[in-house]
């Protein structure tokens, strides 16, 4: 699935040569890399976006929100090949479900539009997936990360939630509420998205949790929005994250009990014993 580079390509096959995209100078991958964009009047922040993406990448999926600015021509005029997804239903979490559907690479990208991510990061994010992770997690608190844009108070909340779904779940997250993610696109059989809000996000981390698919954090460094104001509202959203959570452990519990209840397996065991 990937590969270093050892010798230039003139002394390599021509056609093996041209099945790899040159990442860095040490690094080429042959998956192709999809980055989603979920946008809603986002046309003062594209240019910041667009300039920090990588060349490298197959393709750009912006999903538009029923914009009333000029974001798509926007999009389109600063990258020609860009993949443009009308959004048929409301949210952050449909937008990103919409951009998932219409992706046609192996690795997923999610990157907001606001401008407070780094595209250049996303050599990290696709070099811990060819290396072996399903899920390349985004954290503003590991080791080499920060954020420009979190208040006391959603630090607090985000450390609360993030501490709930650890003890709950076996996981081992620095951060939890943030959108800055990478995954190869085969996972998405397993988490099975359906929120349609800011949610998503807990909702995605929680659920490759409970997949037992392989998991390492990112660090990154999370910038302030450059234009407009953002939709999240601490409270509500936060609110909401918590009643995912709360959700998605009752809903295990509730497999639990179903397996322990199961004849086939009740006689599996009695056979075994």
């Amino acid at each position: 699935m990937s590969s270093v580079l050892r010798q230039p390509a003139s002394e390599q096959d021509p056609l093996m040569a041209a099945e790899y995209r040159p990442i860095s100078s040490h690094l080429a991958i042959t998956p192709p890399v999809s980055v989603v964009i979920p946008a809603m009047n986002e046309a003062e922040n594209l240019p910041y976006v667009f300039k920090t993406l990588p060349g490298w990448i197959h393709e750009v999926v912006l999903v538009d929100g029923n914009s009333t600015d000029n974001t798509v021509e926007v999009a389109r005029e600063l990258w020609p090949g860009v993949k443009v997804v009308e959004q048929s239903g409301k949210g952050k979490g449909d937008a990103l479900i919409t951009g998932f559907e219409a992706c046609t690479g192996d690795i997923i990208v999610m990157v907001d539009a606001d401008g407070s991510a780094d595209g250049q990061e996303i050599v990290s994010y696709v070099s811990a997936l060819v290396s072996g992770a399903d899920f390349a997690k985004g954290s503003r608190f590991a080791n080499g990360g920060g954020t420009d844009d979190m208040t006391f108070i959603r630090k607090l909340g985000n450390w609360a939630l993030c501490t709930i779904v650890n003890r709950k779940f076996g996981a081992r997250y620095t951060d939890l509420c943030y959108g800055y993610n990478a995954f190869w696109r085969h996972c998405l059989d397993k988490i099975d998205l359906d929120c349609t809000g800011f949610e998503i996000e807990t909702l995605i981390n929680v659920r490759v949790v409970k997949a037992g698919l392989r998991v390492q954090e990112i660090p990154s460094y999370e910038y302030l929005r450059i234009h407009g104001t953002s939709n999240l509202r601490a409270v509500r959203d936060g609110l909401r994250v918590l009643g995912v959570i709360l959700r998605e452990r009752s809903n295990r519990r509730a497999l639990r009990r179903r397996v322990r209840r199961s004849p086939m397996l009740g006689t599996g065991q009695g056979e075994s014993s």
